[in-house]
């Protein structure tokens, strides 16, 4: 920074002293719940250090993904966003594959780096970046070839699959990218700064929504703009992350808390053995959300190409509205495991237990101001304030908003257990919420009866069922179920506190016998 102009230093400086209002309304709910003596204050200020970055890059990363679609409905139309709304649980791959192996990365690097212990925190972090890699390139090359194959798969409306194809074919190429993003990030956030992870991931955002304004509006590129200007995003926050965690630092951004040897080994076996057991439960986690999503827009489909609008507009609001939850959720994981790695169980549950309650207030407040604007939010992303989707979206946030409080409880819980290495129970009740229920109940709106079932070998036809008509109804009940049965499993296993004496087998110097 001390080559910089004097006038941008100054610039820099004046700016960095300015009130942080994020931090400070984080701050004033925690510090209103502390009043009331449901958490404890000296919780409240790291808690918050830690969650508010992380929330501020949630927003910025979520607010992109909002604003690029629509910046797509304004300039193309109802049908672009439907194909990209197809396109985007494939896109969501790179986060699920990218998040599974960041799990196990904050697990094993907030403990290392409490226990000082830097020379096996270096082995983490090359030991993610290499599986990280070898897992994302293929899916990579998957969505160059196939791209077509991939959309029409869930839709039969062709301007849809044409738009939704050009885009995945584009935004395919960032997947990599995408993965390592998730990597760096936890690899500071376990570190316990938080801070810098927010401005290089959060400086990316920034620069994905300029460049998909420039390709969009300027140069015409439609959806492939939008692509464009995600994957080139990406790889510039890669290159920040890259150049400060191998020198210690990086321009525009200052001091990383570690510095990595990048010609160190990639290759140790214990430290991919632990990755993969605790960053398979989270990586199927995350793929339960973007799995899902697949029978879900095949089923949207049947409603038709204003319903598949609407819900892919309310769930970009409600990526808005969740997260809170990457800040808390992620901090609750860097706090109890900085715990855990100097022998402080009784801490780590103290920790884990008012970041659930500081969370789920949180959402609380995101959740009110969302269904107030509700309309003049979801009106945003169409081409006329009289589009059709706009009802529709609009009934869908306000179930969102719903939804999303029993999210503080779903996240908060997971976080002392992933942690801890105790990474199955989140998968599966998220699994249970998703497809035992939640698909459910959207298939039930959109359908009128199940279909007749002939069963091989012997013979038997399962018959017509009748269904009742509950319309969109099956839609908002569905947001309820994805939320609400995690936060029930998650919140049983961490009262149970069995995740406290599975940590002992992953803690600094824990052998495979352990």
């Amino acid at each position: 920074m001390s080559r910089l102009p004097s006038s941008l230093r100054a610039l820099i400086s004046y700016v960095a002293d300015l009130p942080n209002p994020f931090r400070a309304l984080i701050l004033y709910i925690g510090f209103a719940l502390a009043r009331i003596g449901l958490i404890d204050r000296h919780r409240v200020v790291r808690t918050t250090d830690l969650a508010w970055p992380r929330i501020v890059t949630g927003i910025a990363r979520m607010s992109k993904n909002a604003v690029d679609i629509a910046m797509v409905g304004v300039a193309v139309g109802t049908s672009a966003v439907a194909g990209v709304g197809f396109a985007g649980p494939y896109w969501g791959l790179a986060f699920a594959l990218g998040g599974g192996v960041a799990g196990g990365t904050i697990a094993l690097v907030s403990q290392r780096y409490s226990a000082e212990a830097f020379v096996e925190l270096g082995d983490a972090v090359r030991s993610s970046v290499l599986l990280v890699i070898a897992i994302s390139v293929p899916v990579s090359g998957a969505f160059w070839l196939y791209a077509p194959a991939f959309i029409d798969a869930l839709s039969s409306n062709e301007a849809a699959i044409a738009y939704g194809a050009d885009y995945l074919r584009v935004v395919g190429l960032g997947v990599p990218f995408a993965a390592l993003n998730l990597v760096g990030s936890r690899v500071l956030v376990g570190c316990d700064d938080a801070y810098t992870a927010m401005r290089v991931r959060a400086g990316g955002a920034v620069a994905n929504i300029v460049l998909s304004a420039l390709f969009i509006f300027g140069l015409g590129w439609g959806v492939e703009g939008a692509a464009v200007g995600t994957v080139l995003s990406n790889v510039l926050a890669v290159a920040g992350f890259t150049v400060g965690l191998v020198r210690g630092s990086a321009p525009l951004v200052g001091e990383f808390p570690v510095a990595i040897d990048p010609a160190g080994s990639y290759l140790n076996p214990e430290m991919l053995r632990d990755l993969v057991e605790i960053g398979v439960p989270v990586g199927a986690r995350n793929l339960v959300w973007t799995a899902a999503e697949f029978p879900m827009l095949a089923i949207l489909d049947v409603f038709g190409e204003n319903t598949v609008a609407a819900f892919v507009i309310a769930r970009r609001i409600w990526g808005i509205m969740n997260t809170p939850g990457w800040g808390f959720g992620l901090a609750s994981s860097s706090l109890v495991g900085q715990e855990l790695g100097v022998e402080r169980p009784d801490e780590a549950e103290a920790y884990a237990r008012d970041i659930i309650r500081f969370s789920v207030a949180t959402y609380a407040v995101s959740a009110v101001l969302i269904a107030v604007f509700a309309t003049d939010i979801v009106s945003l992303f169409a081409q006329s304030p009289d589009s059709p989707e706009i009802p529709i979206a609009v009934n869908l946030v306000y179930a969102a908003c719903a939804a999303v409080i029993f999210q503080g409880i779903s996240g908060g819980a997971a976080g002392p257990l992933d942690a801890a290495g105790d990474t199955k129970i989140p998968f599966a009740s998220q699994f249970l919420g998703m497809f035992c229920v939640s698909i459910p109940l959207a298939y039930v709106g959109a359908h009128s009866s199940t279909p007749a079932i002939d069963l091989p070998l012997v013979g038997v036809t399962v018959p017509e069922v009748a269904l009742p008509a509950i319309g969109l109804w099956g839609l908002y009940l569905a947001f309820m179920a994805e939320t609400t049965i995690p936060a029930a499993i998650n919140y049983l296993r961490f009262r149970s506190g069995k995740w406290k004496k599975i940590s002992e087998a992953y803690r600094p110097g824990a052998t495979a016998d352990d």
